[in-house]
């Protein structure tokens, strides 16, 4: 295995790591406690706004669809170039 697939391999898994993450926590009972947490009362407040929430899930989002697309990259489109090589 070469390098470059091995840093492939360990970025489609932070990117699935990752996007998870920030797709459930916002919208689990720990973000509150959390956002209650936090010294600054005006960063607390848009902490528990509904937007604040769900640009946070986006951004997961954004990073699943990321790790998924390289997945296909990786498994899909390398046997369409494996015989040119």
């Amino acid at each position: 295995m070469r390098s470059s697939s091995l840093f492939r391999i360990l970025f489609i898994l932070y990117c699935i790591e990752v996007g998870t993450g920030l797709v459930l926590a916002p919208w689990s009972p720990v973000w509150d406690k959390i956002m209650m947490a936090l010294p600054w009362e005006i960063l607390r407040t848009f902490g528990l706004y509904a937007v604040a929430r769900a640009a946070v899930t986006g951004f997961g989002l954004i990073h699943l669809v990321w790790g998924a697309h390289d997945l296909d990259d990786l498994l899909f489109r390398r046997r369409v170039r494996a015989p040119d090589v």
